[in-house]
Protein backbone atom coordinates (compact mmCIF):
# COMPACT_ATOMS: atom_id res chain seq x y z
CA UNK A 1 0.00 0.00 0.00
CA UNK A 2 1.07 3.49 -0.74
CA UNK A 3 -0.27 6.35 0.87
CA UNK A 4 -0.09 10.24 -0.24
CA UNK A 5 -1.02 12.43 1.88
CA UNK A 6 -1.59 16.30 1.50
CA UNK A 7 -3.27 19.63 2.31
CA UNK A 8 -1.00 20.77 4.82
CA UNK A 9 -0.07 24.49 4.71
CA UNK A 10 0.26 27.27 6.76
CA UNK A 11 -2.79 28.66 8.66
CA UNK A 12 -3.40 31.52 11.47
CA UNK A 13 -4.41 30.39 14.73
CA UNK A 14 -8.57 29.49 14.42
CA UNK A 15 -8.07 28.82 11.22
CA UNK A 16 -8.92 25.31 9.06
CA UNK A 17 -7.44 22.94 6.91
CA UNK A 18 -8.28 19.80 5.45
CA UNK A 19 -5.65 16.85 4.99
CA UNK A 20 -6.51 14.19 2.70
CA UNK A 21 -4.48 10.91 2.49
CA UNK A 22 -4.81 8.51 -0.40
CA UNK A 23 -4.14 4.94 -0.53
CA UNK A 24 -3.25 3.45 -3.66
CA UNK A 25 -1.66 -0.58 -4.56
CA UNK A 26 -5.13 -2.03 -2.86
CA UNK A 27 -8.47 -1.47 -1.08
CA UNK A 28 -8.12 -0.01 2.44
CA UNK A 29 -12.00 -0.17 3.06
CA UNK A 30 -10.90 -3.10 5.22
CA UNK A 31 -8.66 -1.27 7.13
CA UNK A 32 -8.23 1.21 10.39
CA UNK A 33 -6.59 4.33 8.93
CA UNK A 34 -5.06 6.70 11.44
CA UNK A 35 -3.32 10.17 11.56
CA UNK A 36 -0.15 11.14 14.15
CA UNK A 37 1.75 13.98 14.03
CA UNK A 38 5.23 14.51 15.07
CA UNK A 39 7.63 17.78 15.91
CA UNK A 40 10.95 17.54 15.97
CA UNK A 41 12.92 15.67 18.69
CA UNK A 42 9.30 13.93 19.98
CA UNK A 43 7.60 11.00 19.56
CA UNK A 44 5.17 10.51 16.86
CA UNK A 45 1.60 11.38 18.54
CA UNK A 46 -1.84 9.60 17.83
CA UNK A 47 -4.21 12.36 16.32
CA UNK A 48 -7.11 10.50 15.05
CA UNK A 49 -8.11 7.10 13.84
CA UNK A 50 -11.12 5.53 11.83
CA UNK A 51 -12.19 1.55 11.53
CA UNK A 52 -13.77 0.24 8.96
CA UNK A 53 -16.90 -0.79 10.76
CA UNK A 54 -19.22 2.01 10.84
CA UNK A 55 -19.12 4.92 13.77
CA UNK A 56 -15.58 3.63 14.87
CA UNK A 57 -13.67 6.39 15.51
CA UNK A 58 -11.19 7.49 17.71
CA UNK A 59 -9.28 10.87 18.79
CA UNK A 60 -6.57 12.21 21.12
CA UNK A 61 -8.24 14.59 23.99
CA UNK A 62 -5.84 17.78 22.34
CA UNK A 63 -7.83 17.30 19.43
CA UNK A 64 -11.21 15.91 20.58
CA UNK A 65 -13.98 18.49 19.49
CA UNK A 66 -12.07 20.35 16.90
CA UNK A 67 -10.92 17.71 14.26
CA UNK A 68 -12.63 14.88 12.24
CA UNK A 69 -11.31 12.16 11.18
CA UNK A 70 -13.87 10.78 7.82
CA UNK A 71 -13.20 7.99 4.66
CA UNK A 72 -14.75 7.72 1.74
CA UNK A 73 -14.05 4.35 0.49
CA UNK A 74 -14.98 4.81 -2.97
CA UNK A 75 -11.84 6.96 -3.34
CA UNK A 76 -9.82 4.83 -1.33
CA UNK A 77 -8.87 7.88 0.63
CA UNK A 78 -9.17 9.42 4.37
CA UNK A 79 -9.60 12.92 5.33
CA UNK A 80 -8.31 14.88 8.51
CA UNK A 81 -11.12 18.02 9.13
CA UNK A 82 -8.91 20.56 11.36
CA UNK A 83 -10.64 23.62 12.66
CA UNK A 84 -9.81 26.33 15.15
CA UNK A 85 -5.76 25.42 15.20
CA UNK A 86 -3.42 26.19 18.09
CA UNK A 87 -0.04 27.01 17.56
CA UNK A 88 0.49 23.39 19.63
CA UNK A 89 -0.78 21.72 16.34
CA UNK A 90 1.99 22.84 14.58
CA UNK A 91 3.44 19.39 13.21
CA UNK A 92 4.38 16.95 10.39
CA UNK A 93 1.11 15.03 9.86
CA UNK A 94 1.27 11.34 8.91
CA UNK A 95 -1.67 8.99 8.01
CA UNK A 96 -1.30 5.73 8.42
CA UNK A 97 -3.16 2.07 7.81
CA UNK A 98 -3.83 -0.71 10.55
CA UNK A 99 -5.45 -4.12 10.49
CA UNK A 100 -7.25 -2.90 13.35
CA UNK A 101 -10.60 -1.79 14.39
CA UNK A 102 -10.57 -0.72 17.52
CA UNK A 103 -8.58 1.55 20.68
CA UNK A 104 -5.79 -0.24 19.57
CA UNK A 105 -5.51 2.26 16.97
CA UNK A 106 -3.61 4.48 19.06
CA UNK A 107 -0.47 2.68 18.95
CA UNK A 108 2.08 3.55 15.84
CA UNK A 109 2.84 0.07 16.61
CA UNK A 110 -0.23 -1.28 14.95
CA UNK A 111 0.29 0.43 11.73
CA UNK A 112 1.77 -1.83 8.69
CA UNK A 113 1.76 1.15 6.56
CA UNK A 114 2.55 4.58 6.39
CA UNK A 115 2.43 8.18 4.18
CA UNK A 116 5.39 10.41 3.48
CA UNK A 117 4.15 13.46 6.13
CA UNK A 118 2.59 16.88 5.51
CA UNK A 119 3.55 19.80 7.47
CA UNK A 120 0.94 21.71 9.40
CA UNK A 121 2.20 25.27 10.70
CA UNK A 122 -0.11 27.25 12.47
CA UNK A 123 0.96 30.87 13.08
CA UNK A 124 -0.27 33.30 16.05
Amino acid sequence: VQLQASGGGLVQVGGSLRLSCAASGRTVSNSGMGWFRQVQQKEREFVAGIGYSPGRTFYAESVKGRFTISRDNAKNTVYLQMDSLKPEDTAVYYCAVTPSDGPSMRRPAMYDYWGQGTQVTVSS
